[in-house]
């Protein structure tokens, strides 16, 4: 009996968010189902069990029937920041990118769209950092991995939900198949500044100790994930399939060592996670790391320098190589 109710609210939840048709078909639906689901434990409690379970068994299976039919679109009016999926193609050391974002923003509803194609040389890639931008207060942030090369430039790639335009986050709706994921891959210029300078986010920067063979392994996963989502489009998850998660996916696939915590859950409090794993600079607390890793206030002061990337990491605590 105690399964009914979860399964219940899920199926109710999942007819309300994808049910075709207008909102009264879809009340309809999921009001229908939630009434089963209530009757079932009445009888359950009444000791018709048979009866009460077959029906709702039925009904649950037909639920999850049409659920396996429902599929991420391919083709859609995009918001235009997500509008394109980046891919990627490797000969050698040489890492060629098509679709790099390099949009200049103005506000959030007003920018100049660029979308470019990048080569960079793998054998100069050094450094792996973490921006930490915080949208919803301090327990939650949404994630973009940054990659330096030694001649300065760096690549920025962010897991996002790819919203339809003039649509908005919706992380309950989107637990229920309800937008695709996109990966973009840009310069920090556009995505760090727009969480920084135009959406006045608290962004954070953390330097990793990372290995330029680890960072290496973990870039080529994006490349990968990336070439394979424009290919197989996947649906974004606010749980297990976010910003976040598919991080921590990347990494272990290039052989990347993250246990699990609940930090990686609730991600505003992953620079602990980091500081506790000595992934970051040790040689100070982490209150000391938190407080000279942000970075928005500077951001705004350097704002369009074509040396973005240099300015924002002045101050910025790095660790010593291992």
């Amino acid at each position: 009996m105690f399964f009914i109710f979860p399964v219940g609210v899920w199926a109710s939840l999942a007819l309300w968010f994808r049910t075709p048709g207008p909102e009264w078909v879809r009340a309809i639906a999921a009001g229908a189902f939630g009434l089963l689901a209530l009757a079932t434990i009445l009888g359950l409690l009444a000791g018709r069990r048979l009866r009460s379970l077959g029906l709702f068994a039925a009904a649950f299976g037909a639920v999850l029937l049409w659920w396996s039919t429902i599929k991420p679109p391919e083709t859609g009016n995009w918001s235009p920041d997500v509008a394109r999926q980046v891919t990627g193609v490797v000969d050698g050391d040489m890492l060629t990118l098509t679709n790099v974002r390099d949009f200049d923003w103005s506000s959030r509803t007003e920018f100049k769209e660029r979308w470019v194609a990048e080569t960079y040389d793998l054998s100069k890639l050094r450094y792996l950092d973490l921006f930490l931008a915080y949208w919803a207060g301090p327990e939650m942030a949404h994630v973009i991995m940054s990659f330096g090369f030694e001649d300065g430039r760096y690549l920025a790639w962010s897991i996002e939900v790819r919203s339809l335009k003039g649509g908005e986050f919706a992380p309950i709706a989107d637990l229920f198949r309800n937008s695709p994921l996109v990966i973009v891959a840009s310069e920090e210029r556009d995505v760090v500044r727009l969480r920084s300078n135009i959406r006045e986010e608290d962004v954070q920067l953390y330097r990793l100790r990372t290995p330029p063979a680890i960072a290496r392994a973990i870039l080529l996963q994006y490349v990968e994930e990336s070439n394979d989502l424009a290919a197989r489009p996947r649906f974004y998850n606010s749980i297990v399939t976010n910003c976040t998660t598919a991080v921590v996916k990347l990494i272990r696939a290039a052989g990347g060592h993250m246990p699990f915590d609940w930090r990686l859950i609730v991600n505003g409090f992953l620079p602990g996670y980091l500081y506790d794993r000595d992934a970051v600079d040790t040689s100070i607390s982490l209150a000391e790391l938190r407080a000279r890793s942000r970075i928005s206030a500077r951001a705004r002061e350097v704002d369009l320098s074509p040396d973005f990337s240099k300015l924002i990491r002045e101050g910025v605590p790095s660790p010593a190589p291992r």
